[in-house]
């Protein structure tokens, strides 16, 4: 980075240290994947204030106690989930809290203050939540001759500081075996799904440290600022065409502007370029921005409008990107440049008191006369999502079903060199699958009582993979000219190598005490190619586990 740059680090991070003088108030972040099924529930059964709908989409979300309603004629289960969320309040227990919970530690301990959490302490100027971070568990592959495992610990920290700066800190030391399949994701694209840098374990399994965290604080009344390492998701489906948590983690910098009907988020990102794992050494970077507009049109439709960039400068970020308001694609033809950048919509619609319609559209590129002569151009790149959640079938309480599907033409995501693609340390940034597939997702939960958790999913895809001489643009990582790409017509789903998946998994959990899960888990996956190479290659699994404060592991593709 030259002198130029420097200058302009130190002047932003001037600015913004000098805006957290501004405001006494912030806002506690939640992770996904742990909640937010339970806040959408939420949502959709209480009914959708504009603060409720848009935290929903995009997460981390705040932990803002001013818009989680008790749910009308919510079960003793729906009540045991919004306590759960509440316990991780940063502030003073309520005395109420302890009612009916017996714990070997008074109220002037800081143990156990509240049944979340296992160290907990507010004096003025600070709030501070510690939890250690357990993940263990012990399964079978039959036919792999090997066991799987899961060993995690670490700990969570989460605090704030004068009622104004907050903080969240994520450190887990890990190893693991996984599946078949997932051993081959890693072999083929030198990745650990989820997770960054790792080393080989125990011959096939792998050794991994995981850390992540982040500081909040608000710049005004309206806009939140947050600057750290982590993941994010935008999207209300269980994929995400526009940015997924399914990789690893990244540096960012998000701005959120909440107000009236409007909520607006910006992401800076320092982003990996692929890489071959050979030897330690300093990666290459590439750099993202990304910014989405949410706008509650009324009480049961929602719309939202994203647009993303991912690009590379030889000296470091091109600030002209920071502009939050401005049109990428009139960045690129201002600097003569032609980076890779993508824009979408979104919606949800509530039609009626249990069900929510929800889907994408991302647009990469397309020309209207190649489309009507309907030859299939290999740059009409666009994908989409539809979905369902339908909440209490057939009147069954916490009994909730969600259907998606998903569809994404070849080359989507790619670019015409390798550097500028929708990826991060050799993985995608949206769908896990990258392109040119298509894929039905069923979910099935079941909460019948407070503590047991019951989860069933579904899914099936088609993907039509690469050939070892042609790229049929499945594969992101591979620039979509030639000579990797043979022709310019007749892209379609499926083309290349006709791939067909069907994975089932089985869930079943019970909260022995707040946030600790005794968990059994079943697993089959078949992965059929109907054109030559034909192959058919089927496994199956299960384990047993524990997990204490530890986001449960979904590889699910």
């Amino acid at each position: 980075m030259n002198l130029r740059q420097y200058r302009k680090c130190l002047l932003l991070g001037s600015g913004l240290l000098l805006l957290v003088t501004i405001r006494a108030q912030q806002t506690y972040w939640m992770p996904g994947n742990s909640v937010n099924h339970t806040l959408r529930r939420i949502e959709i059964l209480a009914g959708s204030s504009s603060e409720q709908s848009v935290f929903t989409k995009c997460w981390p979300a705040p932990r803002s106690a001013s818009w989680i309603k008790p749910i009308p004629n919510g079960s003793a289960a729906d009540q045991w989930n919004l306590q759960a969320i509440e316990g991780g309040q940063l502030t003073r227990p309520h005395p109420d809290s302890m009612k009916g919970v017996q714990t070997l530690f008074s109220q002037k301990s800081p143990f156990f203050k509240r049944p979340s959490n296992l160290y907990e302490v507010h004096v003025p100027d600070l709030d501070l939540i510690v939890n250690p971070v357990l993940g263990v568990g012990i399964g079978r592959e039959p036919g792999s001759g090997e066991r799987l495992f899961q060993n995690t610990r670490g700990v969570v920290i989460d605090g704030r500081i004068a009622n104004k700066i907050g903080f969240h800190s994520y450190l887990t030391e890990n190893q693991e075996r996984l599946p078949l399949y997932a051993q081959e994701w890693e072999r083929t694209r030198k990745a650990l799904p989820n997770h960054g840098f790792y080393k080989s374990f125990k011959g096939s399994g792998y050794d991994f440290f995981d850390a992540r965290g982040y500081i909040t604080f608000p710049a005004t009344k309206y806009v939140e600022v947050a600057f750290g390492y982590d993941r994010h998701f935008i999207g209300n489906g269980h994929r995400s065409l526009f940015l997924s948590d399914w990789g690893n983690s990244m540096m960012f910098l998000r701005l959120n502007t909440k107000i009236w009907k409007f909520n607006y988020r910006n992401l800076f990102l320092e982003l990996d370029q692929a890489d071959n794992r050979s030897g330690d050494r300093l990666l290459a970077k590439k750099y993202a921005a990304m910014h989405h507009l949410d706008l509650q049109v009324n009480r049961w439709l929602q719309l939202g409008v994203f647009e993303g960039v991912i690009f590379s400068r030889p000296n470091g970020f091109d600030f002209t990107y920071l502009n939050p308001v401005i049109f990428y694609r009139s960045v690129e033809h201002q600097h003569g440049s032609r980076d890779n950048a993508v824009a979408g919509l979104d919606w949800k619609i509530k039609p009626f008191k249990n069900a929510q319609f929800y889907g994408q559209f991302l647009l990469d590129e397309f020309y209207l006369s190649e489309l009507r002569a309907g030859n299939q151009w290999w740059a009409n790149k666009w994908g989409y999502q539809a979905g369902l959640h339908y909440l209490n079938v057939g009147g069954i309480q916490n009994l909730d079903l969600q259907v998606e599907y998903n569809r994404v033409r070849p080359f989507t995501y790619s670019h015409r060199d390798s550097v500028a693609n929708f990826t991060h340390y050799n993985q995608p940034l949206a769908h896990p699958l990258g392109a040119n597939f298509s894929e039905f997702i069923g979910i099935v939960r079941y909460q019948p009582m407070p503590r047991l958790r019951m989860e069933a999913k579904l899914i099936s895809y088609r993907q039509g993979r690469d050939s070892t001489a042609r790229s049929f643009g499945s594969n992101i990582f591979l620039p979509y000219n030639p000579p990797y790409r043979v022709g310019d017509y007749g892209y379609s789903i499926g083309s290349g190598r006709d791939t067909r998946v069907l994975l089932a998994n089985l869930f079943v959990s019970y909260e022995w005490v707040r946030n600790l899960f005794v968990e059994v888990q079943a697993g089959y996956r078949r992965e059929r190619s109907v054109t030559a190479p034909v192959s058919d290659v089927n496994t199956k699994w299960y384990s047993l586990g524990i997990r204490w404060n530890w986001m449960r592991r979904e590889i699910d593709y």
